[in-house]
């Protein structure tokens, strides 16, 4: 199994729109260090049988794609309906001229409902044609706490607290993907023993309502004993450097484009 993250950056991404001169805020990130400039949060799974499973498709899904030179994906699995992580759905069409057919997605009900509110054009029924000028979508309803299989692949789903809403948590073999949460419910914590690889969302340094931060991941380190943990999701506070120097060794820091192989 190979992990590539497509992006790695909180809602706004890093830098955000603004600064002097329009040149973004950075906050405390070295805007002279290239891992420091983070696009919105995603990764694809590519499995064994070489099928590949794209998790979110947000507002940078296109340059994503293309810089990853990552031409096809199989199916998406939604964590939930924020913006940062639907708003790039459009693009799919992309993926639609490839494989020729409806895209799979997975996601929970109320995740669907928003889904199919803002992009109803996307699930009308699919007539054969030799264009697509919209995306088209076959949806899957799946519910937290799930056991399914998406290309052959066991995914087990879990329920997350984000701040005054929920998110989706998601086990694939030995790797979870946790982003956009603050709390993680025992059941949940439950699903994520023996990981080989924890990537999760820590948006910044100190304690935020609706995101983990570091000590909360240090929190759940000693509950759950992952080999290794990748944060993710990282906003404007959380510089490149300082992290790489202040982290505990077995705590890694992910960047836009990096590749994880042999993942189980």
């Amino acid at each position: 199994m190979k992990i590539t993250f497509l992006g790695c950056g909180g809602s706004g991404g890093v830098p955000l729109v603004g600064g002097d001169e329009g040149q973004g805020e950075w906050g405390v990130c070295d805007p002279c260090e290239i891992k420091n400039q983070r696009t919105r949060s995603s990764i694809v799974i590519e499995l064994e049988n070489n099928k590949r499973i794209l998790i979110d498709s947000g507002p940078d899904i296109r340059t994503q794609l293309l810089r990853e030179k990552i031409g096809r994906v199989d199916a998406v699995i939604y964590s939930h309906a924020h913006a940062d992580h639907i708003a790039g759905l459009d693009e799919l069409r992309s993926i639609n001229r490839v494989l020729g057919k409806p895209l799979p997605i997975y996601a929970t009900e109320d995740t669907l409902v928003e889904l199919k509110s803002r992009f109803a054009y996307a699930f009308k029924p699919w007539i054969t044609q030799p264009y697509f000028f919209c995306p088209v979508l076959k949806s899957y309803q799946i519910n937290y706490f799930d056991n399914f299989f998406v290309e052959n692949q066991l995914i087990k789903t879990f329920e997350q607290i984000h701040g005054f809403s929920k998110s989706m948590g998601i086990r694939c073999g030995n790797m979870a993907y946790c982003t956009d949460v603050v709390h993680i419910p025992e059941k949940g914590l439950e699903i994520l023993f023996d990981l080989d690889v924890f990537i999760v969302g820590c948006f910044q340094r100190t304690e935020h309502p609706a995101h983990a931060w570091i000590d909360k991941v240090l929190e759940w380190k000693k509950i759950i004993k992952p080999k290794r943990i990748i944060l993710t999701h990282m906003g404007p506070d959380m510089d490149w450097h300082w992290l790489k120097e202040n982290l505990p060794k077995d705590m890694e820091v992910a960047y836009d484009g990096l590749s994880l192989y042999s993942v189980k």
